[in-house]
């Protein structure tokens, strides 16, 4: 038994309730939107995982986890899901209260289309791996629903929040993969790597999050 993975989670959880503490956005009042796109984010990733899992396309090691599962799946790898997607909103809504220009959400769109446009190519050339099908599909069947059938407006912001949660996301992966708490079957993937972190997971970090910040948009308005 080994803490390192819970551990790894607790301080994903501190940089969370750090940026709460932010006087300006005070991310604390945006509550009631917030914790059930975080509870439905991080339930529906924890289901990806658990697929991924049922098919030995990760593996993770026993020495780096306390040893409690949830139909085989460790209790770390389900509370990053959600620890996660909590993260990934506070960082939306801190960055929304300091930076509130929404010039170039004009351009959203556009970028958007060519992710799309990307995210078909991975699909086409990747139909045979099921790890990369299975990343690209969630994030591509989003991407399409909230650009071409979602009337809200948060594209732009959506992206600034991505780019800056990859830096917590990109050192807290190289641990888990560094250790290695967990592994990807190579022979599934798109086979490129970023240290230690595959190609996809930085798509699967988009999906989460663009999933997130979907869910407390559409709450928030209705509230």
């Amino acid at each position: 038994m080994s803490y390192y993975y819970l551990l790894i989670n607790l301080a994903l959880l501190l940089l969370s309730f750090l940026l709460a503490l932010d006087k300006k956005a005070s991310p604390i009042r945006s509550w009631k939107p917030m914790i059930p796109a975080v509870l439905a984010s991080g339930l529906f990733f924890s289901v990806v995982a658990l697929v991924f899992n049922q098919f030995k396309l990760s593996v993770f090691s026993a020495e780096y986890t306390v040893g409690v599962h949830i139909l085989q799946l460790p209790i770390e790898e389900i509370l990053f899901h959600f620890i996660l997607a909590f993260a990934g909103l506070n960082v939306y809504v801190v960055l929304n209260a300091h930076f509130s220009k929404n010039n170039l959400e004009k351009f959203s769109l556009s970028f958007s289309n060519l992710l799309l446009g990307v995210l078909f190519a991975m699909l086409f050339f990747t139909y045979t791996k099921l790890y990369s099908v299975v990343t690209f599909s969630v994030l591509f069947l989003l991407l399409f629903y909230i650009e071409y059938v979602n009337k809200l407006r948060f594209m732009y912001k959506f992206y600034r929040a991505y780019v800056v949660l990859l830096i917590p996301f990109c050192l807290l992966y190289l641990l888990i993969g560094g250790l290695p708490i967990l592994t990807y079957v190579f022979e599934e993937t798109i086979k490129l790597k970023l240290g230690t972190i595959p190609f996809e997971n930085l798509f699967s970090l988009m999906s989460n999050l663009l999933l997130s910040v979907y869910l407390f948009e559409v709450i928030k308005s209705k509230t």
